[in-house]
């Protein structure tokens, strides 16, 4: 058995208040994206009373609002959220809240909400209409680029700061120009690049065809350029980390946070909970069961710690990271890689080498460390 005291600390904690999306993305992972139930303030009080009383909260975490669109609730439930939030942190530990939204949605009462809770935004948006209307559509199959715009606006216009997340597929890499280019008009200070990933429903990704790799290091080197190029350069977060990790000598630790059981709580909109890659929540294997490992309103951290199901789920997680660690000269800057894609890729976790880890981490990597080998020659 694993106790308490060595699970933890909680870092991010993933409410989902709606399996809900209006969009209907092609590479969406969600298994249950039509559902439209929502969580209730009394689930969401247990849920929060649940985290507070773990024992997992021995530092500031952060609350994000995910998996399904969140702005598909009102902004009011959010006001009530807010007020749960601070009745049940007993803890001397700020909570960040933040979201993850489309943007279609963004109005009045949202901008409110946002500035005065102080609650951070990532918008998805994948630059221009030609790449986000290809798989970014309504349920009806129309473009939804024009409604994106429209709330970065208003977000803008209210001078909310927002991040923005790209999902790039075998489409995008032939315009890195382009996508720059959509960042700087729209006001785009800081981007975040997602791969295709193969995930849950989504059992194919665009990049996964012979030669994307070389592609994928030509797209990301030209766009790399440009941004290094630019006054004030955009902030790409993947170049960021991989320029702190080796300029400041940044490292994760030995497992990364979605190897370290409960430094992240996934919690549904009925209160079931995962931990490990958000991803896995609401789906099952037949060798593990539900990675649902229990439910806030009956189970407790400690019951979960002591289930064999648990510990054999963790033991296989472990088994991966170790297997990367031996084998995978990128290990002290990425700490095992994400267990949701060993799984679906590879149909376990106790596995190495993913799509995602190529593209998304050694691509990304190796093309940081030679520009920086450059700038550094001509200093």
């Amino acid at each position: 058995m694993i106790s308490a005291g060595h699970v933890g600390p909680l870092e991010l904690l993933v409410i989902q208040p709606t399996p809900f999306c209006n969009l209907d993305c092609s590479y969406c992972y969600l298994p249950d994206r039509q559902n439209k139930r929502k969580i209730t303030v009394e689930t969401l009080e247990k849920t929060l009373n649940w985290v507070f009383s773990s024992g997992l909260v021995r530092q500031p975490f952060t609350l994000l609002w995910h998996a399904g669109e969140p702005m598909v609730l009102p902004a009011s439930f959010y006001e009530e959220a807010t007020l749960a939030l601070e009745r049940s942190n007993v803890s001397p530990f700020t909570v960040t809240q933040s979201l993850q939204t489309n943007a279609t949605l963004v109005n009045e009462a949202w901008c409110d909400l946002i500035r005065r809770r102080k609650i951070q935004v990532g918008v998805s948006v994948d630059g221009p209409d030609f790449l986000n209307d290809r798989h970014r559509t309504t349920r009806k199959g129309g473009g939804t680029l024009d409604r994106v715009l429209h709330g970065m606006q208003m977000l803008r216009d209210h001078n909310i700061e927002f991040d923005v997340i790209t999902v790039l597929t075998s489409a995008s890499l032939d315009y890195p120009d382009e996508l720059f280019d959509f960042y700087i008009e729209h006001g785009v200070t800081s981007v975040a690049f997602n791969v295709e990933e193969i995930e849950g429903p989504h059992v194919k990704s665009s990049l996964s065809g012979s030669g994307m790799e070389p592609r994928f290091r030509r797209f990301y080197s030209r766009f790399i350029d440009l941004v290094l190029a630019s006054d004030p350069p955009l902030r790409v977060r993947e170049f960021d980390f991989a320029r702190n990790s080796i300029s400041y000598h940044q490292q994760p630790n030995a497992r990364t946070q979605e190897c370290r059981p409960f430094a992240i709580l996934n919690v549904d909109y009925e209160g079931n909970f995962s931990t490990y890659s958000p991803e896995l929540l609401g789906l099952s294997s037949p060798k593990h069961g539900s990675f649902a490992l229990g439910n806030v309103t009956q189970d407790s951290l400690e019951s979960v710690l002591a289930m064999p199901r648990f510990l054999a789920l963790d033991d296989e997680i472990r088994r991966g990271v170790d297997l990367c660690q031996e084998t995978c000269r990128y290990f002290p800057f990425c700490g095992g890689g994400p267990p949701g894609n060993k799984f679906f890729e590879n149909g376990d976790f106790a596995t190495t080498e993913t799509l995602s880890c190529r593209l998304h981490k050694k691509a990304t990597f190796d093309v940081a460390l030679d520009k920086l080998e450059r700038m550094k020659a001509m200093t």
